[in-house]
């Protein structure tokens, strides 16, 4: 969603969809944070080295999750 004002550009977050599916995504993120040397744990780690706060690294790690569930479908 465009939120910019004036010569600022900015993005919001959508808060639509499937809020069911989201919470599940979320679940599995945090579950695998929880544990250490699981892929999500690595993924997340890096994409915090990179600069990413921890919020916007959780983000991609569901992101990450989603195309792994939907590349099994």
């Amino acid at each position: 969603i465009d939120a910019s004002s004036g010569a600022k550009k900015r993005h919001r977050l959508n808060p639509r969809g499937n809020r069911m599916l989201n919470h599940a995504l979320h679940l599995i993120a945090i579950t695998q944070l929880r544990y250490p040397n699981t892929e999500g744990r690595i993924f997340y780690e890096r994409k915090l080295a990179e600069g990413k706060t921890k919020k916007e690294a959780i983000r991609s790690l569901k992101r990450r999750l989603s195309d792994v569930v939907y590349r099994h479908l």
